[in-house]
């Protein structure tokens, strides 16, 4: 299976919430804004005590960039779940055929006051 088919049977088990069946090694490790989680069996237990934040979600994906040549992908997609929408950005590590590792890069938060940019969006110069 190439990576694209790889990445796309991801984004597959998670629109059916078939969670327990994902394409990830046993060493796989997922880090977030949230922190990292090593291994399959504990992404697979953190999902399983809070399925209502990780399932029932539908994904527009963006973009897709896929390098078979060195097992490496990047997605840039957006996730729905009722009125709740999550721009994300994932870099997906593949070895033996399998997902080893995601890094997922999107935004947690609101952005602390001192971190804000003066004036409003169009007039920053």
């Amino acid at each position: 299976m190439n990576l694209e088919a790889l990445v796309k049977n991801w984004f597959d088990k998670w629109d059916k919430g078939d969670f327990l069946h994902l394409p990830v090694s046993e060493n796989f490790k997922h880090t977030s804004p949230f922190g990292t989680i090593d291994g399959k069996k504990l992404y697979i237990s953190q999902v399983e005590e809070n399925k209502d934040k990780f399932l029932g979600y539908r994904f527009e994906i963006h973009d897709g960039i896929y390098d078979d040549s060195n097992g490496k992908a990047c997605v840039r997609y957006t996730a729905i779940q009722g009125d709740f929408r999550l721009d994300v950005s994932e870099w997906y590590y593949v070895k033996g055929g399998l997902i080893e590792e995601i890094i997922a890069y999107y935004h947690i938060g609101e952005i602390r006051e001192e971190r804000q940019l003066k004036g409003r969006p169009g007039e920053f110069s």
